[in-house]
């Protein structure tokens, strides 16, 4: 069948990476990209330049457990069968975990209701090898999970979070809606995740490296708070390293795949 009488069909794609080996999701020239990867392996099976559309831009060296993005194909391939064809076709940091067909009018950035990240901190004396690909080894003072949780709880609702906007950001403004916020202790693993309408270039790591001030004593709550409110970007001066940085789900009106495949995909590191 001449590729000429298929209809244009929109597929969305629930995709894995470890972000060590890539310079962010956005194709940049000269660099490694994670969308630059996935769009170069659907041209070579179709033979033709694609362009995806993903979620979000996660930074160079942050891990997604599912990254949402789409793109637009005239094929012969159902769109339940892309995610497989395309592994075969991708390095071993990259993974396609499930793949679907959506409306014409569906959009993996523009239809998202909310993002999710988890931010894994390490606090043990002795490292861990198995932990160091996805954590941030902070081991020089305790952390204290509940002031860090009460500084979380004031981000909730809607704010301008400029105090953690790094220069770059392509955003119009800096208001966001915080719509959940939570960090989980299991023994030396704590766990921060942060839901919200959308996120600024490296808020995220602008957040944790304040918060972990909080939890360690050098910054009180209420300074968190003032520096939230004020926008003192000025005062913010450490960002978490981008190895513990996971975009953990997006969320949508309408989603055609299992929320088995998507919900909660990167596994919690524990001690027993």
């Amino acid at each position: 069948m001449s590729n000429t009488s298929l209809e244009i069909t929109r597929i969305v794609l629930v995709i894995q990476y470890i972000g060590a080996n890539f310079c962010g999701w956005q194709r940049q020239p000269n660099h490694r990209t994670v969308q630059a990867e996935i769009e170069n392996a659907i041209s070579s099976i179709v033979e033709k330049k694609i362009v995806i559309h993903g979620a979000g831009r996660t930074d160079s060296g942050v891990h997604a457990a599912a990254q949402i993005a789409h793109f637009e194909i005239c094929s012969p391939i159902p769109p339940d069968h892309w995610a497989k064809v395309l592994n075969s076709h991708l390095p071993d940091d990259v993974l396609i975990r499930a793949s679907a067909q959506v409306g014409n009018d569906w959009h993996a950035c523009f239809s998202a209701l909310w993002r999710r990240y988890r931010y894994t901190i390490y606090t043990g004396k002795i490292p861990n090898l198995f932990l160091q690909p996805f954590s941030w080894h902070y081991y020089h003072q305790p952390l204290d999970r509940s002031l860090i949780q009460e500084a979380l709880n004031s981000l909730l609702g809607v704010h301008n979070f400029s105090a953690f906007r790094r220069t770059g950001s392509q955003r119009s403004h800096s208001f966001l809606e915080m719509q959940e916020v939570v960090c989980r202790q299991y023994q030396e693993l704590l766990h921060i995740e942060i839901q919200a309408s959308g996120f600024l270039y490296g808020m995220v790591r602008l957040l944790v490296g304040m918060l972990v001030e909080v939890g360690t004593g050098k910054k009180s709550v209420s300074e968190f708070q003032d520096i939230l409110i004020d926008r003192r970007r000025d005062l913010v001066k450490y960002s978490a390293p981008a190895k513990g940085l996971c975009l953990l789900r997006v969320g949508y009106p309408e989603f055609p795949i299992p929320e088995s495949v998507w919900f909660n995909s990167q596994p919690i590191f524990t001690f027993n």
